[in-house]
């Protein structure tokens, strides 16, 4: 009875949040596109009264970050990797006036590249490390990369995420975990990194002391379909905990943020007990944000309803990843799937989850974000979030598409509002409506004099019965400045 009253509940509320658009099945993108065929059409795009948006580059590769130098001039990162087990090169690209692009750097094959900042001559870019582990890289402007911070947690689900420099002279950024939720499982197979690392798993960030429940599956690794393995949290794949056992902590560390001087120096931790803390900005005031990807319904540990969310960033705070969505207990019927119910790993807590500052659609992947903070642009003080959009059926299904558009949010009462969205009477992205506007916005970022917003589409990426299928050149940039008094 529980289960059917919050159906109807979440239903009612999705009615009556959903404007015009109406509910349908959704699939996380179209099963097939020609990407030389994506049209871009700036009126297909839905923008308050006096707002104007522009297509200022195309034929990207996956981007996922912008940053400006003291000239204004745009960069953007490509990421190389993507899901879908995709391998390409990653790039750092100047945009020229006439929308075609320069390179000014290449890594190897050890993304993805996240995010860039740039301060002072030189850009600062989150390498994922699939491959070989999360790094910082610190690339000066004639292309030369060192490593600012290396060996980072980054082989699982979730990366090194994109950077942001504070008026301290340090840079901060986001590390994600490398499960769902806290336990290593066969869907971690399928997202390929089981097999190339059959010991990885999530690294507290302090010592811990778990329950001792277990999850029990059919081993993927062996030819044996009849094999099963056990395995607790945060332990290798089939390895089983024990009640009151303590998993040592260590920096760095899975779910957190950290801290490294501009120079170089050690890591310091920020804040954990986080899912995917991807993107990164601080406020007009200087408090430090963070959107953070909430828990998929999948493998052993699956979480139903969890929003994605806006988070004040504490110093030394934990945020309760993974016992707590949104600072409520997993451990609850809200959460609850029909056969599944999650229990708490940690016999201990940590410490208390902090409220958030706004809590995001379901499945959204609510990603880059920054703040307005001119009274040309408007709405001074609240957050631009972009929304990269729901990639079901392999993170859950919902009742209609979910993100692949930017809203804003307000961080003092949590209301969030649409700001660019597709034109149609259903939410999606524009390959699924069939018009020429947004796909699958990942990152936002205003330019130096904070008069127009940035808005990097990653570009076309269905889900197929193999998975996330992203296509290359697809990817844009857009910019959207306000023309006229509302």
């Amino acid at each position: 009875m529980k289960i059917l009253l919050r159906f109807y509940i979440v239903a009612l509320l999705l009615l009556l949040c959903s404007g015009c658009y109406k509910i349908k099945g959704s699939y996380g993108g179209p099963k097939n596109f020609n990407p030389q065929m994506r049209p871009l059409q700036p009126l297909d795009v839905a923008l308050p009264a006096g707002y104007t948006i522009e297509p200022i580059a195309s034929g990207l590769t996956y981007p996922t970050g912008i940053t400006f130098d003291e000239q204004g001039t745009v960069y953007v990162t490509e990421s190389g990797y993507a899901y879908g087990e995709v391998w390409l090169p990653p790039k750092l690209l100047r945009l020229n006036p006439d929308g075609t692009t320069t390179q000014i750097a290449a890594g190897d094959k050890n993304g993805p590249w996240t995010g860039t900042a740039y301060h002072d001559g030189f850009f600062y870019v989150s390498e994922g490390g699939q491959l070989e582990g999360g790094r910082i890289l610190k690339i000066s402007r004639t292309g030369q990369i060192t490593r600012l911070v290396e060996g980072l947690p980054s082989y699982g689900d979730h990366h090194t995420d994109a950077p942001v420099i504070g008026k301290d002279g340090y840079l901060y950024f986001g590390q994600g975990t490398a499960t769902n939720s806290g336990v290593v499982g066969t869907d971690n197979y399928h997202y390929g990194w089981l097999k190339r690392n059959p010991t990885f798993h999530d690294i507290p960030c302090q010592d811990i002391v778990l329950t001792g429940q277990n999850f029990t599956t059919y081993n993927p690794l062996t030819e044996d379909d009849k094999d099963e393995v056990t395995t607790g949290a945060y332990l290798p794949f089939g390895t089983p905990s024990t009640p009151n056992q303590t998993i040592k902590g260590a920096i760095p560390c899975s779910g957190a943020i950290f801290r490294v001087p501009l120079q170089g120096g050690p890591l310091e931790l920020v804040a954990w007990g986080l899912r995917n803390p991807y993107g990164l900005s601080f406020s007009p005031n200087g408090q430090l944000y963070v959107t953070d990807n909430g828990y998929d319904t999948r493998g052993s540990r699956p979480g139903y309803g969890t929003g994605d969310v806006l988070w004040a960033v504490q110093s030394g705070k934990w945020y309760g990843w993974p016992d707590f969505a949104s600072g409520q207990p997993m451990a609850s019927d809200d959460y609850k799937t029909p056969h599944d119910d999650p229990k708490f790993l940690l016999a201990q807590h940590p410490g208390t989850p902090p409220k958030p500052a706004a809590i995001l659609g379901v499945h959204s992947s609510s990603n880059g974000l920054d703040f307005s903070r001119t009274a040309t642009f408007g709405h001074v003080g609240e957050a631009f979030i972009a929304q990269f959009g729901d990639m079901t059926p392999e993170v859950g299904h919902t009742y209609g598409p979910v993100g692949f558009k930017v809203v804003r949010v307000n961080p003092a009462t949590g209301v969030i509002e649409d700001f660019a969205v597709n034109k149609s009477k259903t939410n999606g992205p524009a390959s699924i409506m069939k018009n020429g506007g947004l796909e699958r916005p990942i990152a936002v970022k205003f330019n130096p004099e904070g008069t127009a917003l940035y808005v990097v589409d990653f570009g076309i990426m269905p889900m197929t019965e193999q998975g996330p299928a992203p296509k290359q050149q697809t990817g844009v940039v857009w910019k959207i400045t306000k023309t006229a008094a509302r």
